[in-house]
């Protein structure tokens, strides 16, 4: 269902791995899928590059990015 590279819409809150909260909503991307799609390593970035959190997200946590998705910003606290 979901492949690397692919950029995903989290459906609930998720815990980044540097304890940074994401919110249903944020958008990431795939960038490694564990052995038999039990999870996947996502990278939330912020508008203008950075990385803001990665995160280890459960197919039940996310969606596929569809046409009818809009870029929304919210602020964050910076990375250290």
């Amino acid at each position: 269902m979901f492949k690397e590279h692919e950029q995903i819409v989290l459906t609930t809150d998720v815990v980044g791995d540097g304890e940074e909260e994401l919110k249903p909503g944020d958008v990431g991307a795939i960038i490694h899928i564990h052995p038999n799609e039990e999870a996947f390593v996502v990278e939330f970035m912020s508008l203008d590059g950075e990385t803001a959190a990665i995160a280890t997200v459960l197919p039940s946590q996310a969606r596929p990015v569809t046409s009818a998705d809009l870029t929304h910003a919210r602020t964050v606290p910076a990375a250290v």
